[in-house]
């Protein structure tokens, strides 16, 4: 089996962390007797085509993300529908929040060994205008602030989670709602809402914890729809979003676990695909189900089912 490391040199805000991440790859691979490529990404998706490229011989290959959250969607872009290729995701980013969803085996995707030595399992994606997501896709107020969020969090005293609290202030002083159409299964739409989440894992934007029961192998997309709301209405409900308790706001948020959902704009609009942002008038998320295979570490979250993993 091939092993290839995708290492984001700007991962984490600093090149001595980059520098880090080589030696501790070229350290834990010494005692895997396997081929391995160190790959450090030069521009935006460059990830993607070496991926495929280099999965053109047919040969079982593993692909480790190494970075944060924009690097694992990278990397699960250029791996979708290649059953010879699996996905790791080694967490050395500012953001790692998709792996925050196996609980306490998180940790275990920080041993490079352990995910040599894990297993594949496929899971689903959610398809956005032809780029896949993994974890969560947003649109509203929400892709607003995380279109934002680096342009903060580099800043002195601010980084990291910090950054993400920032963008929120700067952008719902802005403005929170938008005019959109939306189209699912039995529902149409025409009016103003301030957010709307798609959902396939359960934490993003720093600790955001939208949908808690969500499951990245159901099938199923758990959307969120919030309503137009005034500025003093959204502070008060983005605590209990952010911890999952959209039940307890049946008046300002509608739950909807589907496959599908079309959303159209007369002007651009932010779309958020895993941290990272496209503009966009009109967007169609579909679920793709066992769209990637996912490597999980061998002492972690393969041990048992995931779904009983996760529920655990």
């Amino acid at each position: 089996m091939k092993h290839l490391f995708i290492v984001n040199p700007v991962a984490g805000g600093r090149k001595s962390r980059y520098e880090d991440t080589i030696k501790r790859i070229e350290d834990a691979m010494r005692s895997v007797a396997e081929e391995y490529e160190i790959y450090v990404t030069k521009a935006p998706l460059d990830a993607c085509s070496k991926i495929r490229e280099a999965a053109k011989s047919g040969e079982e290959m593993r692909v480790y993300a190494c970075g944060g959250d924009g690097t694992f969607n990278e990397c699960v872009n250029g791996a979708v529908g290649l059953c010879n290729v699996s996905v790791a995701c080694y967490p050395c980013g500012t953001g790692n929040d998709f792996i925050k969803t196996f609980g306490h085996d998180a940790a275990h995707f920080k041993d490079i060994r352990a995910l040599a030595q894990g297993e594949a399992r496929p899971i689903d994606v959610i398809d956005c205008n032809g780029r896949c997501c993994a974890n969560i896709c947003s649109v509203g107020i929400d892709a607003k602030i995380a279109a934002d969020v680096h342009k903060y969090s580099g800043i002195p005293l601010i980084g990291g989670a910090a950054g993400y609290v920032v963008s929120m202030l700067v952008n719902i002083f802005k403005g929170i709602n938008s005019r959109l159409k939306i189209r699912t299964d039995g529902l149409e739409l025409d009016s103003e809402f301030a957010l709307i989440c798609g959902c396939n894992g359960r934490y993003y934007g720093g600790g955001f914890n939208p949908v808690p029961d969500a499951v990245p192998d159901d099938g199923l997309i758990d959307f969120l729809v919030i309503k137009d709301v005034s500025l003093f209405t959204f502070l008060r409900l983005v605590g209990k979003y952010a911890k999952g308790r959209y039940r307890e706001l049946p008046q300002y948020i509608t739950h909807i676990a589907g496959k599908f959902m079309e959303i159209e704009s007369d002007k651009e609009i932010v779309v958020n695909i895993d941290g990272e942002a496209i503009r966009e008038k009109r967007v169609v998320f579909r679920m793709v189900e066992k769209g990637f295979n996912m490597v999980f570490p061998r002492t972690g979250a393969c041990s048992v089912e995931m779904k009983e993993k996760i529920k655990a």
